[in-house]
Formats: C-alpha cells, structure tokens, sequence
C-alpha cells in the first residue's frame, strides 16, 4: 500500500477524543469536521512541563530523509513505552506537495492524519497567510497610484504564492495604459519564505503579530528613509486575516498521537520552524515535545537554535540527528540513482556529513545528540553494521528506527533512550553569535562553525545591502542564511565539501518585522520551481470523491 492508501484504511479517533487526552475540553475547539480543530482560548505561556526534542538531519538527497517520518514515529513510540508525547510539527507547502518531494505528513505507518487534507488546504493557514501578504502589496500600490503622499520610490516587499512558479521570480508589473500606473520590476516569493510567514510563527501573541506586521519594510522614499507597514496603516487588516489561523491546529498521527501542526517555513530559503505559539502550548500539554527543524542541521536546526530559541526562550533538552545510508552515500559521491545498490566505501566517505553535523551540535551548541538510522528497505545489513560501528566506536548513541514500516513499534529503542538521555538536561544552549556582533561577524561564525568554510564573499549589492542594514540601526538582529539543502557549502554540487570553500553572499534582506536579516547564499531562489516530472502530474479525484497519486 502506499502512504495514502494506509492512511485511509486507518481509523482515526474523533478529535474531540484526542483532544480530551491532552486536557483539552470542547469549549477550546474550533472543530473541522471530525479530525481536525484549532486549540482556542487556552494560554501558550503556562508551565513548561516537557522535555523539548528537536529532531533534524544530516544534508538531504532531493528526495529527503524522512524527519517528519521520524518524528512521528519517536512520539508514537514514547507513547508506546507509556511516556505522554505531543508532536509540534510544521504546515505542509503546496510547493513540494505538486513537486518534486511530495507530502510533508511522514509516510508509511508513521503519519499524521488526515493526510490528504493536511497536505492539502489543511485549515487555510497559509492561504491567509498569503492572503495578507498579498492584501500588503495591494495597499502599497494603490497608495502610490492615488498620489503617494509617502513619496515611496523603491518598493521592497514582494507578493507571494504557495505554488512552485518559477516563472514568477522575475515579473514587469504597472504595465496597464492607465497614466497614474507606475511600471516597476517585481518578483514573488513563494508563501512558505514569506516575512509575513515568518512574523506569524515567530510572534507569541496578537498583539506581538500586529507589531511584527506594522514593522515590516516596505520600502524607501526619495530621500532612502525606510517605509513601513505601519506607515500605511496595512496591520489591523492583515492581523484581522490572520486572527483565526494564528489559532493553533489539533489533528493525530494514525496510532493516536496528539499533533499540533501549525506554521510552515522553509528551511533552505526561510526560517524552517513551526509556530512558538504552538511548541510552547505543547509543552505546557505534554510530557515530551517532538518538533522538527527543516532539513539539514546547518539550515532548520541552525535558525531553529540561534532564532526560535532566542524568541521564544527555548531550549532542546535533545537532537535528535537523522541519517539514511542512502543519504550518506550520496554525500560519498554517488549518484542518486547509485545509492540504492550496496556501496561500503562511499558510505565511509560520506559518514564525514553525518559527523559535521554532530561536531556541530555536541560541541559548538552544546546539546545532547542522537542519531536516529532511518532504515530503509534496500539498505544492507553490511552497509547498517559499518555505520553502527562507526557510532559505537566514537560512542555517539544510535538507534536504528523503522517507524515507516512499524509505526511507533520501530522506534520503541529510540524512545527509551531519548527518555534516558534527557533524565538530566543541562539547559545550556550556546548561540553562534552574539546579537550585538555586526552582520557581517555573525554571518562568519556561523560560516566558519556550522558549515565548516574558511571565509565569505561579498557581492557588490550585498556590501551596499550591509550599509543600509547599518544606516538603518538594524545590525543587532539575527541572521537566516539561505543557501543550498544539498550541502554544506552553498554549492549543490558540492556535496562532499573536500577543499576549502567559500560562502558567496549575493545579497541580503531586510525582515524588520519578523526581527531577522535574510543573507541569500549562492545561487538559491526564494520561489522554487516545478521539476520536469511534477508529481502534480500523478495527483488526481477517483470516481467515488477520493485524491489519488498523492504521497
């Protein structure tokens, strides 16, 4: 069967049921039908209660490594051991749903539910999200068009779309005959790298997300003076698009597990994180709090740590690091046709991934890590046995999960030992950089310390973006690094980072909204695009009402 095929077989449990096992009563739902609702009236800033588990990975094939599956598969198995578990998890992009990667709603027995909704529309968070943006870039424009009493003459923000278009990265707009039309170049971006994405799940309250709107740059006026939201009077109607959707979601993983999904940044081209507002309801609800961070460890659980955990004042009492062979492999040189036939020697190779990221966590961060082996059917027992020697010998704690095919079953070693590695958390976490260090010293310590390069390259336009960064007295936020998933370095090609390499910064962004400046690295694009075989092609309604093709 495939993943939507299980997903549809399983009978889930009525939300309200769910709920109830949370201490959660029917007078704090918001029910969307049978299995799904928005946790309302409840406060976010009670007793912290749980042990927080960040769960990451190691740089990703194109086609991922499982995180979301294992993440489910670790609440469900400490639910299994008796432990009350809550997963904290992200909202699924329409981008890589139609595209190359699929569902982000695990796979196999370790999913949430309903799956096809939640990949899907789920509750409309993002469309209000883009909603709002958008309604932002309306009232920017037709303040210009009727006199621009605020003398706007460079128009920074930019319209969204949660759909990989890549024809949109570069569009001419204001090209109607009517005089008052200015015609400008413009781009989108897609609604998952959003600021408003961002404000939304960094805020901890409404009244944080009407100021972190109202602060968003819009622009600059003939003078280079900085426009803002609030200037436009634009936050009271986009923080009225949002009230509902900053509600968080309650859905359930197909054995039963609590999930409150909500927020969906990227982590490549964005800050990679679910909402604060909903990982610290779930950790006044539970006893244990899996949340992920998107991709690699030097993307989701870098922003995670350095920005999440400042905001929200956070702080993992474990990683859990996860690896695939197949991943490895393809970091020792294969192609990703090759990974799936046994190959030892450039598993060794690659293995150097797996172990910058640990260095990275254990040592640089400071936080207790895990490495959780996704097993996957063409993974060889010879291939499973070198890598598990390896962790043996440098005494990093493993475990072999098969939640995919097991459900919460497979990750019952896992559970158990994440129970004992956080019996006693230090609580210590070490940023990369200090928030008064300049943009271009935080920028270089995460350069150096998380991806391992020797130095950073400045494009013309990005030193001229420092200096108004500097203008503008915005050099004690923190930095969101957008490079490559692919690899450490901001090459996709470069997987196994053997030389020296350099980050190239192209350019950077203003986020004064969402309180962080967005350094753009090599050659990403904060629109995607569709791959040549979209899986929207496969994506389709059976005769009797069902989605079909979805995974």
């Amino acid at each position: 069967m495939n993943d939507l095929e299980i997903a549809r077989k399983t009978k889930l449990t009525e939300i309200t049921k769910i709920a109830k096992k949370l201490g959660i009563n029917k007078n704090n739902l918001e029910c969307f039908g049978k299995y799904k609702a928005k946790i309302t009236g409840m406060s976010k800033n009670g007793e912290k209660k749980g042990k927080l588990i960040l769960v990451t990975a190691i740089n990703p094939t194109p086609l991922g490594e499982g995180k979301t599956t294992l993440a489910i598969a670790i609440a469900d198995g400490l639910r299994k051991i008796n432990k009350s578990s809550v997963l904290a998890l992200r909202e699924p992009s329409l981008g890589p749903v139609f595209g190359i990667k699929g569902g982000a709603t695990g796979g196999g027995f370790s999913q949430v539910a309903p799956m096809d909704e939640i990949n899907l529309h789920f509750t409309g968070d993002i469309h209000a999200i883009t909603a709002a943006n958008n309604l932002l870039s309306s009232m920017i424009d037709n303040h210009i068009y009727f006199g621009n009493d605020l003398k706007i003459t460079k128009v920074v923000f930019k319209r969204c779309l949660d759909l990989n278009d890549r024809q949109l990265r570069l569009i001419n707009t204001g090209i109607s005959s009517d005089a008052k039309m200015v015609e400008r170049n413009d781009s989108f971006d897609i609604s998952v790298a959003s600021e408003v994405m961002a404000c939304f799940c960094l805020a901890t309250s409404l009244a944080d997300l009407r100021a972190r709107l109202g602060n968003i740059l819009i622009g600059f006026n003939e003078d280079e003076q900085a426009i803002y939201a609030k200037d436009l009077k634009a936050e009271g109607a986009m923080l009225a698009l949002l009230k509902n959707a900053f509600k968080p979601n309650l859905v359930q993983t197909l054995e039963g597990t609590p999930a409150i999904i909500h927020g969906g940044p990227f982590a490549n081209i964005a800050h990679g994180c679910n909402s604060i507002m909903a990982t610290n309801l779930a950790l006044t609800l539970g006893d244990y709090v899996i949340t992920e961070a998107g991709f690699g460890a030097d993307l989701g659980a870098e922003k995670f740590l350095n920005i999440k955990c400042r905001v929200g004042n956070l702080v993992p009492d474990a990683v859990v690091v996860v690896a695939t062979i197949k991943a490895l492999k393809y970091h020792g040189g294969l192609s990703i046709d090759e990974v799936k036939k046994e190959n030892v020697a450039a598993l060794s190779k690659g293995i150097k991934n797996l172990m910058h990221h640990i260095e990275t966590l254990k040592n640089h961060f400071g936080i207790k890590v895990i490495v959780a082996i996704n097993k996957y059917d063409n993974d060889t027992l010879s291939e499973i046995e070198y890598l598990s020697n390896v962790l043996k010998e440098k005494e990093i704690d493993f475990s072999l999960v098969e939640g995919y095919k097991y459900g919460g079953n497979g990750a019952v070693d896992i559970a158990k030992k994440l129970v004992n590695l956080t019996k006693q958390s230090s609580h210590t976490l070490n940023y990369s950089y200090e928030l008064d260090d300049s943009i271009e010293e935080k920028i270089l310590k995460v350069v150096k310390n998380v991806y391992g390069a020797k130095s950073v390259v400045y494009s013309d336009a990005a030193k001229t973006d420092l200096q108004t960064i500097e203008k503008l007295g915005l050099t004690n936020l923190p930095i969101c690094i957008a490079k490559t998933q692919y690899s450490l370095s901001d090459d996709p090609k470069n997987l196994e980072c053997n030389d020296d390499y350099v980050i190239n910064v192209r350019k950077l962004d203003i986020k004064s909204g969402a309180g962080f400046i967005v350094v753009i690295a090599g050659n990403i694009m904060t629109m995607p695009g569709l791959p040549k075989l979209p899986a929207a092609e496969n994506i389709d309604v059976d005769d009797f009402g069902n989605i079909v093709g979805l995974f």
